[in-house]
């Protein structure tokens, strides 16, 4: 798993459903996610989250919470073979997350916790940070320094979008050239999340979904290492992130289109400059 988050490592996906449901829904997407890393040659590795503490209502579903969640993610990898992400909200949580999960997680909203951080670093699992929507690629210098000095195997930080106006998000593409500056890990795009439309909804975040393709392309174009999907089989259905969420059966071919952009630019004459 350490081969993901070191510099120079292979393209790869983070993806599966935004929040832990039943296992029958969980070990299909495990399933389908599996398949096409095969199939492929992709590395995936499995992302759900046992608890959505960051809901717009506090009458949103959360999750199962972390003893519930972390069983049943020990169950998907059992099942699947997949490495496994989840994120963190609390630092009381990330010893038990890091004794099940290959990658914790911090939060974009989380992404400035001093104790946070350097208790995920501390576990000796790589991190994967998020952006914070409000952020500039070279402010997140801080929060990478604080996970690795607390001892992380790798740290990767993704793209999410920042905060254009109210209720809108746009992402720069710039960021996956001056985020290099900050990280030698892998340098992520999460598609799904940049489409948000916060506080569109009733209680919930909107979302314009159709964005999420042209997006990825352009992300990987401009150079993202790797990306993160939040995928469901019925994205309306879903408890959490129904808006945003791509269909489970439109991710191989965004991801065959994604593969083959990666692969030109890796075999492209380098840019020259008169």
């Amino acid at each position: 798993m350490s081969d993901l988050f070191r510099p120079g490592g292979p393209f790869f996906l983070i993806a599966g459903p935004c929040v832990l449901e039943d296992d029958r829904l969980n070990l299909q997407i495990a399933e389908a996610l599996a398949s096409i890393a095969a199939e492929l040659r992709l590395p995936i590795v499995f992302k759900a989250s046992f608890d959505k503490a960051n809901r717009s209502s506090a009458d949103s579903p959360r999750g199962p919470g972390l003893l519930e969640g972390l069983k049943g993610l020990a169950r998907i990898r059992e099942h699947s073979g997949l490495p496994l992400l989840t994120d963190v909200h609390e630092v009381s949580q990330c010893a038990a997350a890091a004794e099940v999960v290959d990658v914790l997680q911090v939060p974009a909203f989380l992404c400035r916790q001093t104790d946070l951080l350097a208790a995920a670093g501390a576990t000796g699992r790589p991190v994967n940070i998020k952006k914070g929507q409000w952020m500039g690629p070279t402010e997140m210098d801080g929060a990478v320094r604080k996970a690795l000095g607390s001892g992380a195997a790798g740290v990767a930080v993704t793209e999410r979008g920042t905060f254009f106006g109210y209720g809108n998000l746009v992402v720069d593409m710039r960021s996956f050239v001056a985020l290099r500056a900050v990280c030698d890990g892998p340098i992520l795009f999460d598609g799904t999340h940049s489409v948000q439309r916060p506080g569109e909804g009733a209680g919930v975040s909107g979302g314009q979904p159709e964005f999420t393709p042209p997006l990825v392309r352009a992300a990987v174009a401009a150079g993202a290492d790797g990306l993160f999907l939040e995928v469901h089989p019925q994205p309306r259905t879903a408890p959490s992130d129904a808006t945003t969420m791509l269909p489970l059966g439109s991710l191989r071919p965004l991801l065959e289109e994604v593969l083959a952009i990666h692969d030109a630019l890796r075999h492209a004459p380098a840019a020259t400059h008169g």
